[in-house]
């Protein structure tokens, strides 16, 4: 994995090196052009020959099925998911898509990978499990097959869900600052329009104008952070900017900058203060778009502040004095204990969820904070650079079982929702009586999130804590087996932050527990006595989701050692 393929836009290498993203883009092109294939013919002037065009017209009983846009988006993602598993099968190599004059635009390695599988991952159950929710009567009503929204509504449903993946896919491989604002920007404007796609439903609306207006914003400024940082290096490359920080870095000019930066991205993970548009977002959106906000859009958030604060603002030592490690300490600090304390008081499971997705944001930031407590480029031997290598791996093995169950629970909701649940905690009631497997199902995504063995959940969260405290004791194990005597004042301080992700799990049991004796002990609402709406395509994407969770939680050895291999290619050095 030591060679490096620097290869130009359309170059050799470069079909092979963007294969999953081409598949993107060619499932863009047949969403739009299949529905609208029909008999449509056009006339030749001047006479009165008429020849078919296929496009238009009376469409064909394939191109009008209402599934159609359905199947092409999920195949495509699906492709495009199996794809990358292929190349980390394969082999990785490392390459590098560069501009006629030599800079770095798009870097393809382990890293980078890892994050398209979570991407294309979540947006592929996400399409699939949709097959059947989007109702000409909204959310609530019990529609026959035929009442599906006719199929040019639901292609503009799946083309911006592909628009998502693609646009997540550019800030996985960014090596450029305003390459990556291009991909963030693409990807957040179609969960915009994601979240309101259903305009009959008021709530739909006003969440999905409240989470634009609380984007854009952020989105702003990190767009005038971006200019203030080409202002003071004269370019927007990470490794000039990576270079530049390190020589000038304490200055005030770049410190506002990135500040500036982190404020969009701070938004896609939610972490707090950024965080109050999620809850109604999450709860406006149907229950897969709302999933693919809470683990796709939340680990692209997360790339983007690996890359800004290890890659280019990586602190000089491994003191943690770095001014934005305070802060970024600070932030998961209020995130994961704010977001636990207000999941704790919300009768709405979607937002119940929501702000659990925030307290898990909250978990990672901590981690990223610890990753930070050592000097990541200049740490390439040695015990810190293993501690820091073992935080990211599970920091990345975090993301990667979030889409599991996380996804999986929103995706139990969006049964319910299709009968007008999911919006109060009592919908849940006598779903152990109405559908077993169903209830055993969100079962294990609540224990899961609770961090509860034999779970991925559990394993995710024992990895980071236990990579936290390993960066907190830094080398003093060594030094006791000399004889030395130390307090618990001796360690560093992020030490804290693991103990606060022990509390925090801890009171987090109670809300993930609540949902499950509702389900379990409660009756149902009057009037939902009778079997849940069908749809065999959602019921899948759960199973999958249910087996994924329970597997990695017993032997996610294989996993591990992918994650620790991404982590190991971020080094800018690698």
């Amino acid at each position: 994995m030591s060679n490096v393929s620097r290869v130009e836009p359309f170059g050799d290498g470069f079909i092979t090196a963007l294969c999953p993203e081409l598949m993107l883009f060619a499932g863009m092109l047949l969403l739009i052009l299949v529905p609208n294939l029909g008999k449509g013919t056009f006339r030749i002037p001047g006479t009165q020959i008429r020849l078919p065009w296929l496009l238009g017209g009376t469409r064909f009983k394939f191109s009008s099925d209402p599934r159609l846009p359905a199947w092409i988006a999920s195949l495509t993602l699906g492709g495009a998911f199996l794809s990358v598993l292929y190349i980390f099968n394969q082999g990785l190599e490392r390459v590098v898509i560069v501009s006629e004059s030599g800079k770095e635009l798009l870097l393809i390695n382990g890293f980078s990978r890892i994050f398209e599988l979570i991407f294309f991952g979540a947006l592929a159950l996400a399409a699939f499990s949709s097959m059947n929710r989007l109702q000409v009567k909204g959310i609530g009503s019990k529609v026959s097959e035929h009442e599906l929204y006719n199929n040019r509504r639901q292609a503009d449903f799946y083309i911006l869900m592909v628009t998502c993946a693609l646009g997540m896919s550019v800030v996985a491989l960014a090596q450029d600052l305003f390459v990556l604002f291009i991909g963030l920007e693409l990807a957040s404007f179609s969960t915009y329009v994601l979240v309101a796609f259903l305009k009959e439903s008021k709530v739909g609306v006003e969440s999905g104008m409240k989470y634009f207006i609380v984007g854009s914003v952020a989105s702003g400024v990190g767009l005038y952070g971006l200019s203030m940082l080409y202002l003071w290096a004269g370019s927007l490359q990470f490794s000039v900017l990576a270079a530049t920080f390190a020589v000038s870095g304490t200055t005030a000019l770049p410190l506002i900058g990135i500040g500036f930066v982190l404020v969009g991205f701070g938004f896609k993970v939610s972490a707090a203060p950024f965080h109050f548009a999620a809850p109604d977002a999450y709860a406006g959106a149907i229950s897969p778009v709302a999933g693919v906000l809470a683990t796709a859009s939340k680990a692209m958030g997360m790339l983007g502040l690996v890359r800004m604060l290890l890659i280019v603002a990586a602190p000089e030592s491994s003191d943690g004095s770095a001014v934005w490690l305070v802060c970024l300490g600070a932030m998961a600090a209020i995130t994961m204990t704010w977001g636990n304390l207000a999941a704790l008081g919300s009768d709405n499971p979607k937002r119940m969820l929501a702000y659990s997705s925030v307290a898990h944001a909250g978990y990672m930031l901590a981690a990223l904070t610890a990753v930070g407590a050592w000097n990541w480029d200049a740490a390439v031997a040695g015990d810190a650079s293993a501690a820091a290598v073992a935080v990211m791996t599970a920091l990345i093995f975090h993301l990667v079982v979030l889409v599991a169950f996380k996804l999986g629970a929103f995706l139990v909701l969006s049964i319910l929702e299709s009968e007008g649940g999911a919006s109060r905690l009592s919908s849940l009631g006598g779903l152990a009586k109405r559908e077993p497997l169903l209830a055993v199902a969100m079962f294990i995504f609540m224990i899961s999130l609770a961090g509860v063995p034999p779970m991925a959940g559990f394993l995710s969260k024992l990895l980071v804590i236990m990579g936290i405290v390993r960066i907190a004791v830094g080398d003093m194990g060594a030094e006791i087996a000399d004889g030395g005597i130390y307090v618990l004042g001796d360690m560093h301080w992020v030490w804290w932050l693991a103990l606060l992700m022990v509390i925090n799990s801890a009171i987090s049991v109670f809300y993930y527990l609540r949902v499950v004796v509702v389900m379990f002990f409660d009756e149902p609402e009057q009037g939902r006595e009778g079997p849940l709406p069908g749809g065999w395509q959602v019921r899948v994407a759960i199973l999958a989701c249910v087996l994924t969770t329970v597997l990695v939680g017993v032997a996610g050895d294989s996993l591990i050692r992918l994650c620790e291999m991404a982590a190991q290619s971020l080094n800018y050095n690698w």
